[in-house]
């Protein structure tokens, strides 16, 4: 069977503003549905990072807020801590740089919330059946939420290829060892030179594979370590490097069996909203937004993850690419993220339908 996608294209018949029609979509999508009355509603976002202008307005935030209390929810605005030493690596400076992009309680009207806590270690052991992993850490206030809305900026992104909604919640929601576990098939290594030996990998090891050494430089044993990436959120000098490098294919089906862990519980209790608008080609993660390299086409809506990747993907595939953009000369039916990044970054999408979080199949219903 296939699934539904609103989609709201940016121009409107009726003058009505986008901000009003990505409100109305959420409720077209079925919000009522899927907040009870009184439910804690994880609104699932990326405040971006300073300097970026790609991430969703704090104003149609405000809107998806106000749409979940009149369906009965406790929204919050949420998102986990990451894994590179950036401006959202904890939850103090996280808040700061969300808090500059304009989320504020008086703009947004919620509370917002990190996800993983403090430093990252707040998550909760989901179990799911993957290819690559039995279990994955999502962080704790997104587990333990009643319902969730996912409000996802399309974009590409350089290691995946595509960054939509699987990338949004898979590692947006997962803890910062698990952001480590999907990035790479993990050996930490300490630098000597910057480690000072304060000893906090060693106390957070869950496997005793570390310990300090005569010099108090901390050392690994390779034999027990597996690789869960927690000494790396665990070191606050970046004495323990990140590795970043993996196979395009791994990373797409770690992200999402990670996805399979945020969503565990939440049947029938999550809708999403995407925004295929401003498409860079480069993760907003970065301090900067490049060119946009197709016009601003308008807004998702539906309650199957796999359904509203597939369509958004759709979307961008069928666009011209712009001028003076890096899709520049690119026609309708051009694969404007795998041109651009060399990844085909369907294949998270793939996995996804095969591990039964939703269907590629669609219809797309047009609506003012």
């Amino acid at each position: 069977m296939s699934a539904t996608v609103y989609f709201a294209p940016m121009r409107s018949a009726m003058k009505r503003s986008m901000v009003t029609r990505a409100g109305a979509l959420l409720s077209r999508a079925g919000l009522s549905d899927a907040v009870a009355d009184g439910d804690l509603v994880a609104v699932k976002l990326h405040f971006g990072e300073q300097g970026n202008t790609g991430f969703v307005s704090p104003v149609y935030l405000r809107e998806v807020v106000r749409r979940v209390r009149a369906a009965g929810g406790k929204p919050f605005l949420t998102d986990a801590n990451t894994l590179y030493r950036g401006e959202r690596a904890n939850a103090v400076d996280h808040l700061a740089c969300a808090l500059h992009n304009g989320f504020a309680y008086a703009t947004v009207d919620a509370p917002l919330i990190i996800a993983d806590g403090l430093d990252g270690r707040e998550a909760v052991d989901v179990p799911i059946a993957g290819t690559h992993f039995d279990s994955v850490r999502i962080g704790s206030a997104a587990v333990h939420a009643d319902a969730m809305v996912v409000v996802t900026h399309v974009k590409g992104h350089e290691a995946t290829g595509f960054g939509g909604a699987l990338k949004n919640v898979g590692m947006g929601l997962g803890s910062r060892s698990a952001k480590q576990r999907m990035h790479a098939d993990f050996r930490p290594e300490v630098t000597a030179e910057t480690c000072t030996g304060c000893g906090r990998c060693v106390t957070w090891c869950p496997v005793n594979a570390i310990v300090l050494g005569p010099d108090r430089v901390a050392s690994v044993d390779y034999e027990p370590c597996y690789g869960c990436g927690e000494c790396v959120a665990a070191c606050p000098y970046g004495a323990i490097a990140t590795q970043w490098k993996t196979d395009a294919t791994m990373i797409q089906e770690k992200i999402v069996e990670h996805v399979a862990g945020a969503l565990a519980g939440k049947e029938g209790k999550v809708v999403y909203l995407s925004f295929v608008t401003a498409v860079s080609p480069d993760c907003d993660c970065w301090s900067f937004s490049d060119a946009p390299i197709v016009p601003d086409l308008g807004v998702l809506a539906s309650t199957d993850i796999v359904a509203i990747e597939q369509a958004a993907y759709d979307l961008v595939t069928g666009a011209v690419g712009l001028t003076g953009s890096r899709g520049e000369g690119m026609a309708a039916g051009d694969d404007k993220f795998r041109a651009i990044t060399g990844v085909d970054g369907t294949r998270a999408i793939i996995h996804a339908e095969e591990m039964g979080l939703g269907t590629r199949e669609y219809e797309l219903v047009t609506v003012d």
